[in-house]
């Protein structure tokens, strides 16, 4: 396996990320909340990514003046199983209420996955009234599209995997929002960088849908960096 990469055309977000740099500055804890389905929930013994995300944060601004005591809290708000259509009713509850400086929104895999029980192009619709919501509340938001396993290339699910993958991207250029692009990110190790899916997904997980401990531990790496970078001065 060859080094792993984290290409800037693929990780670097597209628009800076003013209201969780404002909150780095501010005076109080920066709050992320992390909305999504078993990806942000976690799975059996995988350490899901909101958990590794706010140790990477809290590593990286550690001692970082202004503000060297800083608390970063990524709230996981992940719930296995649903997808945007679900995740919508629990915006006034579990996201609203803790005026987060950042929503990280990750959406897409239930709509392929239970294809039989959802429409990607509903789904998308979904999507694109929930980022309305979020920034007419003045959040920072960033999406997070599908992970490239086995179980979202088998059949028929390929040819949905990629629509929606599209619809997220065109959803999130739309509202002028971040897309943390997962789906590209895993390929690119795939295909570029030699990673087998044995490495990429959980050998525990029959469905083969969800992502490794070691995978989810490097996309989480590569979330952070591009946090950071986007947060950054002048960004």
């Amino acid at each position: 396996m060859s080094d792993i990469e984290f290409p800037p055309e693929i990780v670097d977000l597209k628009f800076p990320l003013q209201h969780f740099w404002q909150a780095v500055n501010g005076s109080g804890p920066v709050r992320i909340v992390a909305m999504g389905s078993s990806s942000t929930a976690g799975r059996e013994d995988v350490v899901p990514y909101p958990y590794r995300l706010e140790m990477y944060l809290r590593q990286h601004y550690q001692g970082v003046e202004p503000r060297p005591a800083i608390r970063i809290d990524v709230l996981n708000r992940g719930k296995g199983g649903e997808e945007a259509n679900e995740e919508l009713q629990r915006f006034d509850t579990d996201i609203y209420p803790d005026n987060p400086a950042l929503v990280i929104w990750q959406v897409g895999t239930n709509a392929v996955f239970h294809n039989d029980q959802y429409d990607v192009d509903d789904v998308a619709a979904k999507i694109a009234e929930g980022l309305a919501r979020l920034s007419g509340r003045g959040f920072d938001v960033l999406l997070i599209d599908p992970q490239y396993v086995t179980k979202m290339l088998w059949d028929d699910r390929a040819e949905l995997s990629d629509r929606m993958v599209r619809r997220i991207r065109a959803a999130a250029e739309r509202a002028e929002v971040n897309l943390f692009r997962r789906w590209a990110l895993m390929r690119h190790w795939h295909v570029q960088n030699n990673v087998s899916f044995e490495q990429l997904v959980d050998t525990t997980d029959p469905d083969k849908l969800h992502q490794s401990d070691w995978s989810t531990q490097f996309v989480s790496k590569a979330l952070s960096a591009a946090i950071t970078k986007a947060a950054a001065p002048g960004s």
